[in-house]
């Protein structure tokens, strides 16, 4: 077991934390938690802390916040409204020491040591404690844990201790802590518990195995409840006790399924293995998924930490295995947001699945045409046709958005992104059709991937209604800048829906080119005619964008540049966000943006931006920017390195990267994944300038000075494609296929099955590249024809 326990030694794969501190232990556990897509827990201690049952905190503050997830179990509690939440189940992990009959808390007596490392590489949290009794005993301990990235039912827990002393009564008991909370049981036997959520009718069962060895020798346990092990001896000093743990969890979608035979059937198969074989194939799945997902950055340190330390929650996050769940806003790594899918996904999350995990990516999109029925609902209730997706979605894909919340001062507060914030529907599309394009993946593009994009596209037909000024108008919507509620013609969503309702458009062609029969079969069954179709062709045209040709310049919504500018710098180093500053009335009044906007439409469509555009938007809206959210640093990242200010472009970047490995209060409530995808993005696609929204793969790097090089793999049609870009040079090497087209610096290549292609920046032409609306992400039409 000692080998076992023992992290990677290159220290550019490894977290560490030394020390406990009330103050940031929470943030801890999220940056340290474990996921697979289905299994998901915080990294808290298992040893020597109590218990977490206390609901109303007032002005105390918990010391851990321990939770276990299970992907896709969701029910309503009792809040008001009732919304669907993410159902914390049994902490597996918990462990009690009694020694001479009295428990052994963390703050009864003296922790000398603790060191916690998060091991990248292979997906293992590792825990070493020394602890000192307030009777003087002391105890010395390490723990390995992870969820398997091999088989998803499957956790491991090991533990090795010992004690300074002789003659000490030990009890060590092994527990499934709060198991079945607020649910009703099923079944409860030994080495099992099932049980059913009271509304949603969701069954989790959690099976569990655990063994206890002194000096080498097998305890046998007692057997006081279900899912309880307890274990009594005398100490002998030095004397090594070993524990293995191992959990198979099931999760059942249907009142008549029952969770427990597979639970069963899971725990069995690793317990025939043994927990060396599970060891051993989790770290052999997360190397082949290090495979794709690694990118070396030389020259930046901190960007190189980032990178990885995104690229394991991603990872960690996505379930290929199944289309019935999808990635919440924090993953399975705490409780804030209830574990609902927001725009994120679809916008920061799935370029990276895409390009480097294009198998979670299509179970992710999967998800979302399950929940199209949802969304069909929730077109017809705002009296639209279609397809309107809900802002915040959980099992059904209803609409979860609170309708309202508390304020600090107990006022009700209205929250209206659920009803307003309709963006959401195009930003499915708009990962729909890259995903396609990128895959080459017709099953899904025909099954699933095409109604989504006619639906959506004929929500927004419905929702632009004609003007006395010619023009087709979106009203009462929420952009991505929520600092301002209630608004005319976004130029994000509006400009967005008109790329949506082109690419249905497009949609149809292909379909009626390639699949006559399944084009008429989903014509039918959607029963779009002609005369709708010509509706959309007038919408497409028409829908208002915010776009004075004379600037240059898309207005953010109707009225926006009336509203008063404010020098942010005048509150730059501050720690308080400014929303809170400027209070709510005066925020709304201002040219204050919350996070990326007309900036995220430039990262999204670029062929919006042609000549100057891009470089005139940016400079108008980046001061602006008061980066309220997570999600915006990385995408300004993205566009200033398009647009070549490495510089500045790097300043994002490093602000997007220590979001959630400084221990940030708010991370307490979860890693921000948004933010992880916005790293990636940064420097893939706007760093290194890979753009696949053509028909070849396109380079343009723009790195940093001080980078060296940026190296990378991604997935381009079936085949994988490795990226190297040091100083001038660029290397493509491809896998077997056909032959590829390569356009780098504008000059495009071909490129042979198994070849490689070098080409030096500095001999090669770049005038084609030069103009940043060049990179697009449909490789077809600008967005900006016809203006407002």
């Amino acid at each position: 077991m000692d080998n076992a326990m023992r992290p990677t030694d290159d220290p550019n794969w490894i977290l560490t934390h030394e020390g406990y501190s009330v103050l940031t232990e929470s943030a801890l556990e999220s940056r340290f938690a474990l996921s697979n897509g289905f299994l998901g827990a915080r990294g808290s201690c298992s040893v020597t802390r109590g218990p977490t049952w206390v609901s109303w905190l007032g002005n105390i503050k918990w010391a851990s916040w321990p939770r276990c997830y299970v992907a896709g179990l969701f029910d309503r509690p009792n809040t008001v409204r009732p919304v669907p939440v993410l159902v914390p189940v049994a902490d597996w992990s918990r462990f009690r020491i009694v020694l001479d009959k009295k428990p052994q808390l963390l703050w009864d007596g003296t922790l000398l040591a603790i060191m916690r490392t998060l091991d990248l590489h292979r997906g293992e949290l590792f825990t070493e404690t020394t602890y000192r009794t307030e009777g003087g005993i002391k105890i010395s301990g390490n723990e390995l844990r992870l969820v398997s990235q091999a088989d998803r039912s499957v956790g491991l827990q090991l533990v090795r201790f010992s004690l300074d002393r002789d003659g000490v009564d030990v009890m060590l008991e092994a527990s499934f802590s709060m198991g079945g909370l607020d649910m009703e049981p099923l079944w409860l036997e030994p080495d099992l518990g099932a049980w059913r959520t009271e509304g949603s009718r969701r069954g989790v069962a959690m099976a569990g195995a655990v063994t206890l060895r002194a000096g080498g020798s097998l305890l046998v346990p007692e057997r006081p409840f279900s899912l309880r092990w307890v274990w009594r001896w005398r100490s002998v000093a030095g004397q090594m006790i070993e524990v293995d743990r191992i959990v198979a969890v099931a999760r059942a979608d249907s009142a008549k399924d029952d969770p427990a035979p597979a639970a069963k059937a899971a725990l069995a198969r690793s317990r025939a293995s043994g927990w060396r074989a599970v060891v051993a194939a989790h770290e052999m799945a997360w190397q082949n998924r290090w495979r794709d997902a690694d990118i070396i950055v030389e020259g930046d340190d901190a960007v190189q930490r980032a990178l990885r330390f995104a690229a394991y929650h991603l990872i960690s996050a996505a379930n290929p295995e199944d289309e019935q769940v999808s990635v919440g806003a924090r993953g399975l790594t705490g409780d804030a947001y209830f574990g609902h899918v927001f725009w994120d996904t679809e916008i920061y999350l799935l370029p990276f699945y895409t390009m480097v995990w294009p198998e979670a990516a299509r179970a992710m999109l999967m998800y979302r045409y399950h929940t199209l029925p949802a969304a069909r609902r929730k077109a017809a209730e705002t009296g639209c046709k279609g397809a309107l997706y809900a802002w915040e979605s959980a099992d059904t894909g209803d609409e979860a958005t609170p309708e309202s919340v508390i304020g600090p001062d107990g006022a009700m507060i209205d929250v209206l992104t659920g009803k307003m914030e309709i963006h959401i529907s195009a930003d499915i599309a708009y990962a729909v059709w890259q995903y396609w394009h990128v895959t080459g993946d017709d099953d899904f593009f025909v099954d699933a991937g095409a109604e989504i994009l006619l639906e959506t596209a004929r929500f927004w037909a419905s929702r632009a209604v004609a003007g006395q000024d010619g023009a087709r108008h979106i009203r009462h919507v929420i952009g991505p800048d929520e600092y301002h509620e209630d608004v005319d013609d976004n130029a994000f969503t509006n400009v967005m829906a008109r790329w949506n309702i082109v690419r249905a458009l497009e949609a149809i062609e292909v379909l009626t080119k390639r699949w006559p029969d399944r084009a008429a079969a989903l014509s039918d069954r959607l029963a779009l005619g002609d005369a709708e179709l010509g509706d959309w062709r007038d919408a497409a045209a028409r829908i208002a964008t915010g776009l004075d040709p004379a600037t240059g310049i898309y207005e953010q919504f109707t009225g926006y540049h009336t509203l008063e500018p404010i020098d942010l710098s005048l509150y730059s180093g501050g720690k308080a966000p400014i929303d809170a500053l400027l209070g709510h009335e005066r925020i709304q009044r201002s040219q204050v943006i919350k996070q990326a906007d007309v900036v995220a439409l430039e990262a999204l469509l670029p062929e919006a931006f042609p000549g100057q555009m891009a470089e005139v938007n940016f400079r108008f809206y980046e001061p602006r920017c008061a980066h309220g959210s997570s999600l915006s640093t990385g995408m300004h990242a993205l566009v200033a390195a398009r647009l070549g200010h490495s510089t500045r472009a790097l300043r994002h970047l490093h602000r997007a990267a220590v979001a959630d490995l400084e221990l940030d209060p708010q991370s307490a409530g979860g890693i921000r994944m948004a933010g992880l995808g916005g790293v990636w993005q940064a420097v893939v696609m706007g760093f290194a300038g890979l753009d696949l929204s053509g028909d070849s793969i396109a380079i343009n790097p723009r790195l940093p000075p001080t980078w060296q090089s940026v190296s990378f793999r991604v997935h381009w049609r079936g085949r994988a494609v490795q990226v190297r870009v040091a100083g001038t040079t660029v290397i493509v090497a491809i896998s077997d296929g056909t032959p590829v087209n390569i356009r780098i610096a504008g000059e495009t290549r071909t490129l042979e099955g198994r070849g490689v292609l070098e080409v030096d920046l500095e001999t090669a032409p770049r005038s084609a590249c030069l103009d940043p609306g060049a990179l697009g992400t449909s490789g077809r039409r600008s967005q900006a024809e016809s203006g407002r």
